[in-house]
């Protein structure tokens, strides 16, 4: 992928800065939203079934552990669309407090 970022003549060197600094910023917090996610499925797949579902087998309790890895996974973009919706009309710093 080649992408070629040119700064205009009547475009200043500080707005190339900061385009950089926001896609390093939305990469670092795409990692971090993403470990995560990573880290919830390797404990649901060796921990969670015994600890949280102890009184079902352990297959099962596999699944279950999974599937609330499926609800949270599914509802993140309904979440997004709601929040983003709200933040939009009335404050993004507003809707995080």
């Amino acid at each position: 992928m080649d992408s070629t970022i040119s700064v205009q003549p009547g475009e200043a060197p500080d707005s190339l800065h900061r385009a950089r600094r926001a896609a390093w910023g939305s990469f670092a917090g795409a990692v971090v939203d993403w470990y995560d996610f990573l880290l919830y499925g390797i404990t649901a797949a060796l921990v969670f079934n015994r600890e949280f579902f102890p009184q079902i087998g352990p297959a099962m309790g596999t699944l279950a552990a999974f599937a609330t890895f499926g609800v949270g996974f599914l509802f993140r973009p309904l979440g997004g669309i709601i929040f983003g919706h709200f933040g939009d009309r009335l404050g993004r710093k507003r809707m995080l407090m």
